[in-house]
């Protein structure tokens, strides 16, 4: 088990620097969320195979949430919590969300 503690943004009233999200989507057809999922690697880390976290300034996830629509079919679900004031993430198993590897071309 991991414990991570974040204190997120409580005021909304105040100029918001970054909020934190979580996208969580379930799409039918393999290609489209394939393509989904690239493009939302842009805006935050996937965590699990159909989930991202990010921190996003407010123009960005206003960017990020005008153009889901034209990217998901009627059959298709996407959710996205935006997470403010104190909160605290629990997690067991693998993580590969911080992996990173160096690659050496000889």
């Amino acid at each position: 088990m991991e414990r991570e503690d974040y204190f997120f943004e409580v005021d909304e009233n105040k100029s918001i620097r970054k909020v934190f999200v979580l996208i969580i989507y379930d799409i039918v057809d393999n290609r489209k969320r394939q393509r989904f999922a690239k493009w939302l690697s842009g805006y935050g880390v996937r965590v699990q195979k159909s989930a991202f976290e990010a921190h996003l300034r407010k123009n960005k996830f206003d960017k990020l949430v005008k153009g889901i629509p034209k990217r998901i079919g009627t059959q298709d679900s996407v959710r996205i919590y935006k997470i403010n004031g104190k909160g605290q993430i629990i997690s067991w198993g693998k993580d590969d969300s911080e992996d990173s590897e160096d690659i050496i071309v000889i």
